[in-house]
């Protein structure tokens, strides 16, 4: 009698299973075919993963020209660890010469995204710059004995047409 029983309720569940296995499979169709499941490659309004380069691109349209810090320019620049976006060049008239940002910092923060690499800065600046204002934090190195550099918060503000 116990044997019948386990059989049932073994019977039950599996057919339990199944109908969710059905329901499952109904649901993925459908939802496929009314066009709402799109891959990348489908979407023709998908933004495209960031790169180095179009962060780069990204940054000269905010107004300056940078670079990934490397080994070399934490030394030149007396850094505690090779880390963040370092600005070579800042173009004139740009938001960010009109912000203060300066040549030798290192942007550590865009609005609240911490920027560690060209790509976080990409991905910030992408978020931001269709904004009317954002923030910037840089570090900017001071030369000098004794001297310590200082974390500069920039408003940014984006002239709209």
């Amino acid at each position: 009698m116990r044997e019948d029983a386990i059989k049932k309720e073994v019977g039950r569940r599996s057919t339990k299973q199944a109908t969710i296995m059905f329901l499952l499979v109904l649901w993925c169709i459908l939802f496929a075919h009314t066009g709402l499941a799109t891959t990348p490659e489908s979407d023709p309004n998908a933004v495209s993963p960031m790169t180095a380069e179009k962060a780069i691109q990204l940054a000269e349209k905010f107004g300056v020209d940078v670079g990934e810090v490397d080994e070399e320019i934490k030394e030149l620049l007396g850094l505690n660890k090779a880390e963040g976006v370092v600005v070579f060049a800042v173009i004139g008239g740009s938001p960010a010469e009109l912000s203060g940002i300066k040549v030798k910092a290192v942007i550590k923060e865009v609005d609240i995204f911490e920027i560690r690499t060209l790509v976080d800065l990409g991905n910030a600046l992408e978020k931001t710059m269709s904004t009317p204002n954002f923030t910037v934090a840089t570090y900017e190195p001071m030369s000098g004995v004794g001297v310590t550099g200082g974390l500069n918060f920039h408003f940014v503000r984006i002239l709209q047409d």
